[in-house]
């Protein structure tokens, strides 16, 4: 699918198509043009008259040096299957070395991990982001017998990463797939800012009553807007805790990730008055920040919902003033000195800190 998308979006399909022929598999490529829920989507077919056979790590990464590729695919290829091994060898509890590839080792899944990493080579394109991935639920079956969706290398894999699961009960996303956004992809999250100049729609072989089965890859260029990020609002009622306890846990909440805590004053039933507590995190940090909740205040419920974050570029710069160092936030419409720098200088020279903050914006702006 990620082949078919990446060509869909002006990739040459007939330079795939010599250049895996050139890995000498055995296998056979075409192309065809299909429609998956009304979307026209390019689907990427890889054949093979002979048996599947099994490979180890060695065998594979011998196959791509072999072949005609350049060598900026070729270490991305190997990065893929070598993020790929590390996986499995976690899962079976054996060596890289001791890896043997089955159905990722077959012809279909090594021509699409190098079709995949050529096409984004033709594409020119130096970074790429990803969105959250639906992994699918259910069951798949395997050499090792029926396992749970994601499958256990998938899972191994997308630690870290955004997942979600959504639509027909099956695998979605395959070691395969994991493996290549794992290895190569700059970010997981939001779509980044950026002029589109092309888009280009990859088809699965099933064609879903829920949805369509298509990847979707849009190429462009940096727009130079400022960055909108998702991220998750978390936020608890509480009108039982004393405001010691609120204290504390806004910094134990601060301490695990989150990326601003603020309380307000609310009143609740009953005519008490209480707090709203609301945390604004990074999606993957949203188990773990909710977990602090529960552990540190006497709420026994929480509420979320995931909201767009428009953030500025902005830079750490050094500043020197008559009591000391201070460095200053700066973006591209405002500054602000760091509070925690000016705060040490202020307690160690009795000199109070509203003082520091104005030397600190005064020596700044001096250099602008």
């Amino acid at each position: 699918m990620l082949v078919g998308a990446f060509a869909d979006a002006g990739a040459d399909r007939d330079a795939i198509s010599q250049a895996l022929m050139s890995l000498a598999t055995g296998g056979s490529v075409t192309w065809e043009q299909v429609q998956r829920r009304g979307m026209s989507a390019t689907k990427f077919r890889v054949s093979v008259d002979e048996p599947q056979k099994h490979r180890h790590l060695s065998g594979i990464l011998k196959m791509i040096q072999a072949a005609e590729l350049p060598d900026a695919v070729k270490a991305s290829s190997e990065k893929v299957f070598r993020v790929l091994a590390e996986a499995e060898a976690t899962v079976h509890g054996v060596s890289i070395e001791k890896v043997h590839f089955h159905e990722v080792g077959a012809v279909d899944s090594i021509c699409d991990i190098v079709g995949a990493c050529l096409a984004l080579h033709l594409l020119k394109a130096d970074r790429l982001y990803c969105s959250p991935i639906n992994v699918g639920s259910g069951t798949v079956n395997t050499e090792h017998g029926v396992l749970p969706v994601p499958a256990p290398a998938t899972a191994r894999l997308l630690v870290g990463r955004p997942i979600y699961a959504r639509g027909p009960a099956m695998e979605l996303t395959t070691p395969t797939g994991a493996a290549f956004v794992t290895a190569l992809a700059d970010d997981f999250g939001a779509l980044p800012p950026m002029r589109i100049r092309a888009i280009g729609y990859g088809a699965g072989d099933r064609d879903f009553k829920e949805q369509a089965n298509v990847v979707r890859v849009m190429v462009g260029e940096p727009s130079g807007a400022p960055e909108s990020v998702t991220v998750s609002v978390i936020e608890a009622n509480i009108d039982d805790s004393s405001p010691q306890v609120i204290g504390y846990a806004t910094e134990r909440l601060l301490e695990a990730g989150a990326l601003d805590v603020a309380v307000f004053a609310a009143q609740m039933k009953k005519g008490r008055p209480g707090v709203m507590l609301q945390v604004i995190a990074a999606p993957e940090k949203r188990e773990e920040l909710m977990a602090v909740l529960f552990r540190e205040t006497t709420t026994l419920g929480v509420r979320f919902h995931n909201a767009e974050r428009r953030v500025q570029p902005r830079e750490w710069i050094d500043i020197t003033t008559k009591y000391g160092p201070v460095r200053i936030k700066a973006g591209s419409e405002g500054f602000s000195p760091e509070y925690e720098d000016a705060r040490r200088i202020a307690a160690a020279s009795a000199v109070p800190l509203k003082q520091v903050l104005a030397e600190a914006m005064f020596e700044y702006l001096k250099t602008k």
